[in-house]
């Protein structure tokens, strides 16, 4: 294995741009390795949770090997814009060829790039495989392709796209020049297909695992969607923050929902003009305190620190898409949460789009057990991350930042339940959904059961001890341990499996876990921070961190940027907390390299300089 010597030529030399440049004392884990290899000339896939560094990967072999093109090939372009002006700040020459630029501005970039003057230059995968494209890039002194979002060349990943399985061609295009491909997204199966079809299977495959500790996570029953979404985001004011609905018109009533209730919410979906979408996108990079209600359509590649939580209004695909969604809260590295709500409407609505999809019946396959991972991390009677990375086959102890942990359940012995509801099921053909099957339970004398006779079953009134809620919620454990399945083609009938129908003529064994009775939403319990604060400044330094912010925001309007582009909010506490009195005090900042430390020294060294007076010299 490769390693990044800080006593090699290059290994110095990539010390120095980390911190000379980036701003940056030391190497995350895991970097040193993957750049290694990419300086060694070996193509390599890279797994790293959101947040880690990924991007200096990459980056930082494009300015080690200063004599040549890295071409980084990125599927959206907001992500482009942004990840070209934050290198720009840093006074890397780098660059984007995109469909939101204008034909001559394009035209002029691509001269800086045919002169030598870029490093990197980003493009989407639409235009990079274009004839016209891979000719001219075939003239030039390319040195890496760096491939983001890589997940999305996968049909097992969250995200496919079809327009990235181009890119399995790259490798015979170019070949000579090492492909690094990134993501923060992939299970065992979706990193063995990336590695097939980018070098067929002969780089290296780096996971730095997936824990992302600072998520809190918690899933919940759905009851009132509504009442529980205000409840949610009325417990975290000023926060920005992301909800996801399942359909356009969910999204749009979410967002008039917070809006009626005083917060600021925009929508994005599909549906919406794409010149809407553009300006509320930009509206919730830009400014602070913005809620995005949005399909699945919104969020990749979004590079947003300090997004404070995401809500699920509905079950994601999968547990690959859940993770990667979620792991849009807390980018920064401080307190977040990731907020589920589910019924078994929405797993039978899951069913139904993977059987209505054009996969061959494998893959269907493939989908629901996937989906079943999912169904089974919401029915988790034990800690909820040890579920979540256990599935990326990554072994953890209890976290202690789930509501399970926090609040753990009472598991009962549920075996007769079990039984019962099974019974009952089987008594009525495997034909009917939960909601009849528990009428039948509770002896209901409803219509639908009058004409078919159930009344006459022997499961009929054989559950009227427990109500309605416990029964659907056995239900769904039963349905989360594989001991029943939904029958899509069945309009959502309930169906014994081979374990099922084993449990119901058995002796085995069920435990089950009661749903707290109708409660204020778990999600809003507890005192939460003002947005303004952060946890690593005293109270004294809180002002101070304020109108750095303030000043922050400032110069990322007069630059049209996201404001984490001039400074993360870990360079703000920084400077509050240390208070440098000088540019070498200020160099030594986080994330304050020679650019930045050029543009944008005097302006905070000054505000800092005129709280430390106040604060010398406070008012009669």
């Amino acid at each position: 294995m490769p390693a990044l010597s800080a006593n090699s030529p290059l290994g110095i030399e990539a010390h120095r741009i980390l911190k000379d440049v980036f701003g940056y004392s030391s190497f995350r884990p895991g970097q040193e390795d993957v750049i290694a290899s990419i300086l060694d000339g070996i193509s390599v896939l890279t797994v790293m949770p959101t947040g880690s560094g990924k991007s200096l990967c990459f980056q930082i072999p494009a300015l080690v090997r200063g004599d040549g093109l890295t071409l980084v090939v990125s599927p959206l372009v907001a992500l482009m814009e942004d990840q070209v002006a934050a290198l720009k700040l840093d006074g890397v020459q780098a660059a984007t060829i995109n469909s939101s630029r204008t034909r001559d501005t394009n035209v002029a970039t691509w001269r800086t790039v045919q002169s030598g003057e870029t490093r990197l230059l980003y493009i989407s995968p639409e235009r990079l495989m274009t004839e016209r494209m891979l000719t001219a890039l075939g003239c030039l002194n390319l040195v890496q392709i760096a491939i983001d979002e890589a997940h999305c060349i996968s049909r097992w990943g969250p995200s496919f796209r079809p327009e990235y399985e181009a890119l399995s061609r790259l490798a015979e295009l170019f070949p000579g020049v090492p492909l690094s491909a990134f993501t923060a997204t992939a299970d065992e199966a979706t990193r063995q297909d990336i590695s097939a079809k980018l070098f067929n299977g002969q780089g290296r495959i780096f996971v730095s695992g997936f824990d992302r500790p600072n998520i809190s996570l918690a899933v919940e029953i759905r009851r009132e969607w509504k009442r529980q979404l205000v409840d949610f985001v009325g417990a975290r004011p000023g926060d920005s923050g992301i909800v996801y609905c399942l359909s356009r018109k969910k999204t749009e009533a979410a967002a008039e929902l917070l809006v009626k209730n005083g917060f600021r919410a925009l929508p994005y979906h599909a549906g919406l003009d794409s010149a809407v979408r553009a300006e509320n996108q930009d509206i919730f990079m830009t400014e602070p305190g913005v809620i995005m209600v949005a399909t699945i359509a919104f969020g990749m590649g979004i590079d947003k620190p300090d997004v404070r939580y995401v809500f699920h209004a509905n079950l994601p695909g999968n547990m690959e898409a859940y993770y990667q969604e979620l792991g849009r809260a807390g980018r920064d590295g401080a307190p977040a949460d990731a907020f589920m709500l589910y019924g078994m409407d929405d797993i039978r609505q899951r069913r139904i789009f993977i059987e209505d999809g054009d996969d061959d019946d494998d893959n269907k396959r493939r989908e629901h057990k996937r989906l079943d991972a999912l169904i089974a991390y919401c029915e988790a009677p034990q800690c909820r991350r040890r579920a979540l990375l256990a599935y990326f086959d990554e072994a953890s102890e209890a976290c202690g930042n789930c509501d399970i942990c926090l609040d753990p359940p009472v598991l009962e012995d549920g075996a007769v339940h079990a039984k019962n509801v099974l019974g009952a099921i089987e008594q009525t053909g495997h034909r009917f959904g939960a909601v009849h099957v528990v009428d039948v339970l509770l002896g209901k004398d409803t219509e639908k059961i009058r004409s078919l006779g159930h009344q006459r079953l022997p499961a009929y009134g054989i559950g009227s001890d427990e109500n309605k809620d416990t029964w659907r919620s056995i239900i769904r454990q039963l349905v989360a341990a594989g001991y029943l399945r939904l029958d899509v083609a069945g309009h959502g009938g309930l169906n014994l499996t081979e374990s099922g129908r084993s449990l119901l003529d058995s002796a085995g064994a069920f435990r089950f876990r009661r749903d707290p009775a109708h409660r204020k939403s778990s999600g809003s319990r507890g005192p939460k921070k003002s947005a303004t604060a952060t946890p690593d400044l005293p109270e004294a330094d809180q002002t101070l961190f304020a109108a750095l912010k303030k000043l922050r925001l400032e110069f990322a309007q007069e630059r049209g940027v996201p404001a984490y582009v001039i400074f993360r909010d870990r360079s703000l506490v920084d400077m509050a907390a240390n208070k440098p009195a000088n540019e070498a005090e200020f160099a030594e900042v986080f994330g304050v390299g020679e650019a930045k430390l050029r543009d944008f020294a005097l302006p905070f060294l000054a505000l800092i300089d005129e709280f430390s007076e106040a604060s010398e010299n406070p008012s009669p």
